[in-house]
């Protein structure tokens, strides 16, 4: 009986020294990032309104915005805050006067000042880096031909610099820096994304379903010539994204905004194109996102 009274102390010692004994303790998942990556396109950027429109019905949270060129326009006003239908009824009442600044051709016919103007205003002036959601303009120092992500500063600059498409901007000026288009080195900026912390990345691409009618003026020329480009370029980051949309933009001819009803029926078919391509990865998208919140990593 002795014996037995003597070995259960020692079991209850035991236990004891066990349960005070430092145990590892496992650190709680890292929160997970999810990108949107608005691609290059010129006016066929309306299509992004109607990709974030789907993704914001279905509740799909979006933690970082890196727009280029047409992306950058658009990621800028929806990180200020701006939902998806505000935008696109936004997007129907911007006028010519609003964002084109004609000039004498020189390096460019349009200043881009309006269309800097225009975006600080919607912004109410807000930076960059205190916009709702985390937001980052591409663009492409014309000097040294690299990639430049602008994180913080003048929104208004960094998406005007983001959107200066050679030939028809003049570069855009910053810190007496000079840059054009992000699209002419980053046309859909994966890699930035990912460099930026991004662990699930959503990759609009807009160029890669070229027009294939011919073009029949001087703007028209260039901006199907860049498009061509973009949709080169485009290929080579897509590969890096977990989830590609591309809505099908092809057919839609570049606005004129100086024609209003044109403009508008051009900008409806981009945003349709948007929303069926966005509904098309749906699927794909939310099972990433339910496989993220089981794992602890998404509230």
């Amino acid at each position: 009986m002795k014996k037995a009274s003597n070995f259960l102390v020692s079991l209850l010692v035991i236990i004891f020294i066990l349960s005070c004994a430092p145990r590892e303790i496992q650190p709680p998942p890292k929160p997970a990032k999810i990108a949107i990556v608005l691609g290059a396109g010129s006016s066929k950027g309306f299509a992004h309104i109607g990709v974030l429109k789907i993704l914001e019905s279905n509740k799909i949270p979006l933690h970082m915005i890196i727009g280029t060129s047409a992306g950058s326009f658009v990621g800028s006003l929806y990180a200020y805050g701006y939902n998806a239908f505000e935008l696109q009824k936004l997007s129907f009442a911007i006028e010519k006067d609003d964002i084109i600044d004609l000039t004498i051709p020189d390096n460019g016919f349009i200043k881009g000042e309006r269309l800097e103007g225009f975006i600080n205003r919607m912004l109410k002036k807000t930076p960059m880096e205190k916009l709702k959601i985390p937001f980052y303009a591409v663009a492409t120092d014309i000097k040294s031909g690299r990639e430049i992500v602008f994180g913080n500063g003048n929104t208004g600059a960094a998406v005007r610099a983001s959107c200066s498409i050679p030939g028809i901007f003049r570069p855009a000026n910053i810190s007496g820096k000079v840059y054009v288009d992000g699209g002419v080195v980053s046309p859909v900026a994966v890699e930035a994304a990912r460099r930026l912390g991004a662990d699930v990345v959503i990759a609009v691409d807009i160029s890669s379903d070229v027009d294939s009618s011919v073009p029949k003026g001087t703007i028209e020329t260039i901006l199907q010539s860049i498009n061509i480009m973009y949709s080169k370029l485009s290929a080579i980051q897509l590969s890096k994204a977990d989830i590609v949309i591309q809505p099908k933009v092809g057919y839609i001819e570049n606005a004129d905004f100086s024609k209003r009803h044109e403009a508008t029926l051009e900008g409806e078919k981009a945003a349709l194109e948007g929303e069926k391509a966005a509904l098309e990865a749906l699927p794909e998208i939310q099972e990433i996102v339910n496989k993220l919140r089981q794992d602890g990593r998404l509230n």
